[in-house]
């Protein structure tokens, strides 16, 4: 089954990425706000149900309405081709660590450079921050891990697997394409944030899109993500 590719070019790759930084601004600036103070809930759990239930989830709705549109259906030739989920070679796999490595050691260097030249750095968004799992709140790791996946699998489904390809018909330097309508999206995160998610922002499209698996990014995403939370969640960092 041939699958279908269409252009996506710099005007719709940064309307696309504009659309769903100012969705995300407005839950993460108004709605989450509003909820915690009116609720008294910690502002963290309403960024797991809103993000992931209000964001994440309708990308990957979306990106699955874009396949549909070019007359593909979801099966294990789009899922492979179209999406490029294939399976990881050897060097996709030394790549990957290669990329773990070099965006872990930047972003801490970032951090560090900030601590340096601004006082009193914040690199948590006010909607991220809560106090280090404590007895009878370990129910924020349950409704975290279902979050962790819809984010995950929503951001890479729909970056990667569905925007990538098309980004890369438009442009020699379709990962370019790609990094910038992604670096659009985290802006509501705050300057901090933004600069140490730099490296990952710009390594993990370049990766993805030079190597044609879109796995790598979900190892890469999945690799920084995850452990970063559970190591906030404990205190540790």
């Amino acid at each position: 089954m041939a699958t279908r590719v269409k252009k996506f070019g710099w005007v719709e790759s940064l309307t696309v990425g504009l659309i769903l930084s100012v969705i995300l601004f407005l839950q993460t600036h108004f709605a989450i706000p509003i909820l915690s103070d009116s609720t008294g809930i910690e502002p963290i759990i309403f960024w797991f149900l809103i993000a992931g239930l209000l964001m994440f989830l309708p990308m990957i709705l979306y990106g699955l309405y874009i396949l549909d549109k070019e007359g593909n259906r979801f099966n294990f030739v789009v899922l492979s081709e179209r999406l490029r989920f294939k399976k990881m070679s050897k060097t996709d796999w030394k790549i990957t660590v290669i990329a773990f490595l070099a965006i872990g050691f930047l972003s801490f260097a970032i951090m560090e450079i900030q601590k340096v030249i601004f006082v009193n750095v914040e690199n948590q968004p006010q909607f991220m921050t809560f106090e280090p799992i404590s007895d009878g709140r370990y129910y924020i790791l349950l409704l975290w891990f279902p979050y962790w996946l819809l984010n995950i699998f929503g951001e890479e489904f729909f970056w990667r697997g569905v925007i990538l390809p098309l980004q890369e018909t438009a442009s020699k330097k379709g990962w370019m394409l790609n990094s910038a309508a992604w670096f659009l999206f985290h802006l509501s995160f705050g300057f901090n944030l933004v600069l140490t998610l730099l490296p990952i922002l710009i390594i993990l499209p370049y990766v993805v899109s030079r190597h044609k698996n879109s796995w790598i990014g979900v190892i890469l995403h999945a690799g920084l993500n995850g452990p970063s939370f559970l190591a906030i969640s404990f205190g540790l960092i």
